[in-house]
């Protein structure tokens, strides 16, 4: 399926978050009540996941994003008071921002997930426990070989990451590009790559940060495919930004798999479960039984 049918996708965003359970959902869910309740839980999934395998002497693989932003604090404050190693911790950066032209942008840019990851994920941990400089695997474009090579050498434990307006996962958006076809396969197998962003992304993006000045949004990214992320042994996705996320939620937990909302596909993976805060999983049709579209 390449796109959810109108009516289909009206039916969705029409169940009441209290009439979940009587609906058939595809992929498992969680509903926090806030941001807070959300960034806890995130930062204790890569937790358990890096203190088992500190326990078994295992290494810790993981896919980690540039947001959510609200669980770094915790994750930061729990690695620290629990005096937990991250030296056997190899980090795989989600993905990255690019000018138009497909260079990385200055650390101090508000797009660029490298300066944010260093200022709000590695600084905070004590130095006795931090990630070494050689694990910390970044997507972008003079790195891309290097970060394939590393990556299939052995299983990914973890992805963590959020969702963008039309369900992309990393920067695996929908593919909008009128001159070649994309099949739900071939969104499936995509691989890590440098791409432009859709026009939709950039204004969703601009309207958030920017005060809609989209002429300051990053035209292009480097991101980890879907292949990538559906070979991490369990999936955990968040949102706690609301109206931005709440159609792409529903499309996620009750349409089949289609191209226009990437994250269905989660739906294919044995262990993925998707978190959202309860004003992102509210969706605003549910509210309004009275309207009527055309």
């Amino acid at each position: 399926m390449q796109y959810l049918d109108v009516k289909e996708l009206l039916r969705i965003c029409s169940i009441k978050v209290e009439d979940f359970g009587t609906h058939v959902t595809r992929i498992a869910h969680r509903i926090v009540q806030d941001s807070a309740e959300m960034g806890d839980v995130m930062s204790q999934e890569l937790i358990d996941v890096i203190a088992e395998n500190n326990a078994q002497g295992q290494p810790t693989r993981a896919i980690i994003p540039c947001g959510p932003m609200a669980w770094y604090e915790p994750f930061c404050r729990k690695v620290n008071a629990g005096g937990i190693s991250l030296h056997a911790l190899t980090v795989f950066h989600m993905d990255e921002c690019l000018d138009w032209q497909g260079r990385t942008l200055p650390r101090e840019h508000p797009f660029s997930f490298r300066g944010t990851m260093e200022r709000v994920f590695y600084a905070p941990i004590d130095q006795g426990l931090a990630v070494p400089e050689e694990q910390r695997l970044w997507m972008e474009p003079a790195n891309l070989e290097h970060y394939r090579d590393e990556f299939w050498q052995r299983p990914v434990d973890i992805c963590l990451g959020g969702w963008g307006q039309d369900g992309h996962l990393a920067y695996n958006q929908a593919h909008r590009e009128p001159y070649s076809r994309v099949s739900l396969e071939d969104l499936l197998t995509c691989e890590s790559r440098v791409q432009n962003n859709n026009w939709d992304t950039i204004l969703a993006l601009a309207n958030r940060n920017f005060g809609s000045a989209y002429q300051l949004v990053p035209p292009m990214s480097c991101t980890i495919g879907i292949k990538e992320c559906m070979a991490a042994k369990r999936i955990r996705i968040f949102s706690d930004t609301g109206a931005w996320k709440q159609t792409a939620f529903r499309a996620a937990l009750f349409a089949e798999p289609c191209c226009e909302y990437p994250m269905t596909l989660l739906q294919r993976h044995p262990d993925a479960i998707i978190t959202a805060t309860l004003d992102t999983a509210t969706h605003p049709c549910s509210l309004h039984p009275e309207w009527r579209f055309f």
